[in-house]
């Protein structure tokens, strides 16, 4: 009974802790709280445009896949049909970070498809191929990248290709939140980037091949996600960065470099519940991590067998690539 009581307490100590924080507003959160393990953040207000949180928001550094974000605004801005066919070339292929791809040579998917999977899936050789199919071809892409960040006022950003590949492409965690605002003042970018997962025919084939999204935070129901996208070379880290609406009002997520392999999750994670609540995201207690080693066998062994169960019905990635 005196623990009923107490989970009852907690559980309204939370709900308390978050109206408190909604109402207050995010000058009243207390930035202390938040521990997060990426080197440079911005949380952002996307209504008022005012920092929540920042750290060395204002660092140059590169940005891998986040580019991709750039190079979907530039090819539907270049007004082109996205229902034209367009192919992969050799030109497509990485050969500097040796990323694999199942868009084989000569695979062909309509514009529409190519900045799909750029988007959602981080393809690469989809999102050079759309650079390569611009007017000018990938000199005139890239330079409309870079003029695109001067008009949106990202004057700490440059591009030199449009997958990300290159550790020349940098940018600060205060230019991203603006690229992310622009971003999502498309439709299809905020369709594209938060579709979970999806099927393409590709030509001439006519295999269908299945891809996911690079961001599993698009899947959860805890979220409310406008607009997504990762991003990974040894250069940059592993970052990510967002628009979701968290406490009824929209707000910018920029997480960079970040080490291991699930640290730009687990921040995000932090984000949402220190703007929910105003506090510090509980650690795992010891005595928790006890009682599930102490979980039954048979519990167990069901367990894994749903975990199976749920992993073949996922769609297949057989090959990755730097996202």
């Amino acid at each position: 009974m005196k623990h009923a009581v107490l989970f009852v307490f907690s559980a309204i100590s939370l709900v308390f802790a978050a109206v408190t924080a909604q109402a207050q507003g995010p000058g009243a959160l207390d930035g202390s709280k938040l521990k997060l393990a990426s080197a440079n953040v911005l949380v952002l207000d996307a209504a008022s445009n005012e920092p929540i949180y920042a750290k060395a928001a204002d660092e140059v550094t590169p940005i891998a896949s986040l580019t991709k974000l750039m190079t979907a605004i530039v090819t539907i801005d270049g007004g082109q049909s996205l229902d034209d066919p367009i192919a992969i070339d050799m030109d497509d292929f990485d050969f500097l970070k040796g990323s694999r791809s199942r868009l084989g040579l000569g695979t062909e998917l309509s514009r529409r498809e190519m900045l799909r999977l750029a988007l959602m899936a981080s393809e690469n050789r989809a999102a050079s191929s759309l650079a390569r199919h611009y007017p000018g071809g990938m000199p005139a892409f890239i330079h409309a990248m870079n003029a695109k960040a001067a008009a949106l006022g990202m004057t700490r950003t440059s591009f030199a290709d449009p997958t990300g590949l290159t550790a020349r492409n940098v940018s600060t965690a205060s230019d991203l939140a603006t690229l992310v605002a622009a971003a999502a003042q498309y439709p299809l970018i905020r369709e594209f980037s938060t579709t979970p997962s999806h099927f393409v025919e590709v030509q001439p084939s006519g295999r269908f091949l299945g891809f996911n999204n690079t961001n599993a935070l698009v899947k959860s129901s805890d979220w409310d996600i406008q607009v997504s996208k990762t991003g990974f070379i040894r250069e940059a880290g592993k970052c990510l960065v967002m628009m979701a609406t968290i406490s009824s009002r929209p707000v910018v997520i920029v997480l960079l470099d970040s080490l291991g392999r699930y640290t730009r999750i687990a921040d995000a994670v932090r984000v949402k519940y220190w703007l929910e609540t105003g506090q510090s995201m509980p650690v795992r207690t010891a005595p928790a991590v006890k009682a599930a080693k102490a979980t039954p066998k048979k519990a167990t062994a069901k367990g894994a067998v749903q975990a199976k169960v749920a992993q073949n019905a996922r769609i297949p990635v057989k090959a990755k690539a730097p996202a």
